[in-house]
């Protein structure tokens, strides 16, 4: 009897031509496949709510959208950094607000009112603020925004939601909840109704661990498209491998990880020691 024996070395190199092979497929959205830049994320935010807007998922409903921006790490942040903001959202705060600004001037565009946008704190232990960019033209082009809405501002959001009216869009950007339980037992359904069953998705950059390797995912309105970031091999650089092909609704990690195992057969470990039997460890290069 015959047995085929399959060696460690072809397995790596049938992967290599796997992802090669991937890697030649890769469906760009917009010129790349995901944001490489805070500046090109702002774009690409700013395009994806005008959209939103300008053709809304549900016609019937006010524009209240969703906004997940991924905000970089501070131009000290060191690679041995366990945590790059051990501030948490008080650090982070700054930096978000002079986004969201950028964005809220972007999506009202030219007629933008002169200045800075309007803003207030609605809660300075939550790191929770109100903005609002008014427009010059039209008072429905005005955008507001609330920055790091937490489960304890569901009144602020059902008041402002009353204040802001049918026609002029509000954002709830970098929620700090993803579902009505979060809100307790008491709180699930006055959530559901004021928030998840009115608000919509108008730009998300998000990453996340997917069988241990870096997933990133990306909605800009009216898909999610998916990708798996490769960056083992230094003479290769920084790879993207598209997913999923473009979805309507947020891809669930099941779907994701099956993926995966389909165009990365090998774990990130193994790959990892494939490439230091063949080249050698890093820094002996």
């Amino acid at each position: 009897m015959m047995f085929s024996v399959t060696t460690r070395s072809t397995c790596r190199t049938r992967t290599n031509v796997i992802i090669a092979c991937f890697l030649s497929s890769v469906v760009l959205t917009r010129g790349l496949a995901m944001p490489s830049s805070p500046a090109e994320q702002t774009r690409r935010a700013i395009a994806s709510i005008r959209s939103a807007i300008a053709s809304p998922t549900n016609p019937d409903k006010p524009p209240r959208l969703y906004v997940d921006y991924l905000v970089p790490l501070p131009l000290e942040t060191k690679d041995e950094d366990i945590d790059p903001w051990p501030g948490g959202l008080a650090q982070i705060y700054p930096y978000a607000e002079d986004i969201l600004r950028d964005i809220l001037k972007g999506v009202v565009g030219d007629d933008a009112k002169e200045g800075d946008c309007s803003s207030q704190i609605l809660s300075e232990a939550d790191c929770c603020g109100f903005f609002v960019q008014e427009s010059t033209s039209d008072p429905k082009g005005d955008v507001a925004a609330v920055l790091f809405p937490g489960v304890d501002q569901l009144a602020d959001i059902e008041r402002i939601d009353e204040m802001v009216g049918k026609d002029r869009t509000l954002l709830l950007f970098n929620r700090q909840f993803a579902r009505p339980e979060d809100f307790g037992f008491l709180g699930k359904s006055g959530a559901k109704k004021s928030i998840f069953d009115r608000f919509t998705w108008g730009f998300a950059f998000q990453e996340l661990a997917c069988r241990g390797e870096d997933v990133k995912l990306t909605y800009e309105h009216p898909s999610w498209c998916s990708c798996v970031v490769c960056d083992e091999d230094v003479d290769l650089g920084s790879q993207q491998i598209k997913l999923l092909e473009p979805q309507p609704d947020r891809p669930l990690y099941d779907a994701l990880e099956k993926k995966i195992n389909e165009v990365l057969p090998e774990p990130l470990w193994m790959r990892k020691m494939g490439e230091a039997q063949d080249k050698g460890f890093k820094f002996q290069r």
